[in-house]
Order: structure tokens, then C-alpha cells, then sequence
């Protein structure tokens, strides 16, 4: 399973969803679906640079114009990077090679890390300074502006409320998805977080075969319910295997049609649910809920 991209204590979490929700205001956006990013940017007085600095021909020249500190922050971003702040420049960088669902989430990632108070002071020390920032910061302020920007981007309980008003499916993830322009990978994962009925939501790799141990799928991501984590606890396997109750939903094809399967909560108990799958060729998707709440 990948490292966890999102956890934050109770307080820092409201803290960040604070200052998204202030922006927001700002911009007038509250509650306005899509989110207007070009508005939220504006309201924080942050523009996004029309050329892209990982387009090769950006690169060089914009560590001339901006000097070493410049080069070499350009020079981490090459790797898996696909944005950055230039916290002086008051500039977005964005990887414009990438979905126009994952650039507005990644333009409101970067967003966070100037509107978050602490993180903006300390951007602005380390761009002054030789010094570096320790990892587990680093690792803290990404999780801080991964839950900021979640929290815009899906605006505020926006998400969550309608999800409520549709049948729990993943055809309702599909279709909210679309309106709120996000991935269905991002959809998907805030639907199951955020749902008021046991659901699970869990991202795979494409299922590869072990000459020792068979056949098996990498857990990319788990996101449960609140309720479901309640009776069920929440998965930390780091595959699915043959084995394994979710299984029969990993498809080797497009998709896996609705699916009965069961799963043993906390107390032993067996409960019959229901999932579907969907490969997006960036990763398998995985929905399940119980029999009984499942709506087509």
C-alpha cells in the first residue's frame, strides 16, 4: 500500500479545511459546483505560469532568468513532481502534460501551500536559505495541502451532501464526478470517506502473477467509511490475493459486473455485500457495500 497521503489530527484537519473554506468566500465560490479554480487562484493572488516549467525548453531558461536556488528546484521537480510553488514569484507551476481533472487539483494543492500560514513563512525561509526541509515536514505540509485542496475542490460537504441524496453505487460516483471535474479516482475515494452507510472503496494495481504465491492485485489506497471502519476495521493488507473476500471484484478485463461476496466484521459475523470494479488503465477501482444498501 502506498504511504498515506491525507491523515492529519482532528485539529490540523480543521485547521486546513479552515483556510480553504476562507478562499472559497473570497472567491465567492462557496458552494458553487464545478469550483472555479481561475477564481479561487485570483483570490489568492496566485497565477499559474503560461509556460510550463517542465515543458524541456522551460527548464533552461528559467533557472538562467531565476538563478541556482532556481535550478535546482527545478531539478527535484523533474522526477515525480508535477507542481510547484514559487513562493516569491507568487507563480503555480503545473505539469500541463497531465488530465485537466488532475491539474485542478494539482493548482489547489499548490494553492494550499500559500494560503496555509506556516507553510507560506517557511516556503519563503527555505527559498532564502541553504537550509532544507526535514522530510517528516515535508511529508506533514503535502498531507496538509492534499486535505486542502480535497476539501475545495470537492466544496466543503458539497460532495458528500448530493452523494447522499443518490443511490449508494458506484454509477452515483460516475455520475457526480463528472459535475464536480474531478477524477473518478478522487470521486471514488470521497465518496467512500465520506459516506454515511458502510462502503469501501479500494484502488489496485492491474493484478500480476507471483511464481511463488499466484496471483495477486497491490493495494494502492483503501478508503472506508466511517461506519464501515466501525464494524469492520479498515484493511492494511498489502494485496488483494486469491484469498481474499475482494478478490473475485478485481477484473482482467474492463470491468467487473455488481458481484455478491461476504466479509467477516470485528465480531466474526459473516454479512453478504455487493461490489463492482472498473479498470481505468491508470488503476482498478474497487466499490463494495452491503447487499442490503446496495441501489442500482
Amino acid at each position: 500500500m502506498r504511504r498515506d497521503d491525507n491523515s492529519l489530527s482532528h485539529a490540523e484537519r480543521e485547521f486546513v479545511e479552515s483556510r480553504a473554506k476562507m478562499l472559497l468566500e473570497r472567491a465567492d465560490a462557496w458552494g458553487v459546483v464545478p469550483v472555479p479554480i481561475d477564481d479561487l487562484l485570483s483570490a489568492a493572488k496566485l497565477k499559474v505560469a503560461p509556460t510550463s516549467l517542465f515543458d524541456p525548453r522551460a527548464i533552461a531558461a528559467y533557472a538562467v532568468a531565476q538563478g541556482k536556488k532556481a535550478a535546482s528546484l527545478v531539478k527535484q521537480a523533474i522526477g515525480k513532481i508535477l507542481g510547484i510553488l514559487d513562493v516569491h514569484e507568487e507563480v503555480i507551476h503545473i505539469d500541463d502534460s497531465v488530465l485537466e481533472t488532475r491539474q485542478r487539483f494539482l493548482k489547489l494543492h499548490e494553492t494550499g501551500h500559500f494560503e496555509i500560514p506556516h507553510q507560506r513563512k517557511i516556503f519563503r525561509f527555505f527559498e532564502d536559505s541553504n537550509e532544507e526541509l526535514q522530510p517528516s515536514i515535508a511529508d506533514k505540509f503535502e498531507r496538509e495541502a492534499n486535505n486542502f485542496a480535497r476539501y475545495a475542490i470537492f466544496n466543503g460537504r458539497a460532495y458528500a451532501d448530493r452523494a447522499a441524496d443518490l443511490p449508494l453505487a458506484f454509477s452515483s460516483v460516475k455520475k457526480m464526478q463528472r459535475g464536480f471535474k474531478v477524477s473518478l479516482y478522487a470521486g471514488l475515494r470521497e465518496y467512500a470517506r465520506t459516506h454515511r452507510h458502510v462502503c469501501i472503496a479500494v484502488a489496485v494495481e492491474a493484478p500480476t502473477l507471483c511464481p511463488q504465491n499466484g496471483w495477486s492485485a497491490e493495494i494502492r489506497r483503501v478508503e472506508t467509511s466511517l461506519s464501515f471502519e466501525q464494524q469492520f476495521g479498515r484493511p492494511q493488507l498489502p494485496a488483494i490475493t486469491k484469498t481474499h473476500p475482494l478478490w473475485p471484484l478485481v477484473p482482467f478485463g474492463k470491468a467487473t459486473r455488481p458481484t455478491v461476496f461476504k466479509l467477516t466484521d470485528l465480531n466474526g459475523n459473516q454479512h453478504e455485500f455487493i461490489g463492482e470494479a472498473l479498470n481505468t488503465t491508470y488503476n482498478i477501482l474497487i466499490f463494495a457495500c452491503p447487499m442490503a444498501l446496495f441501489k442500482t
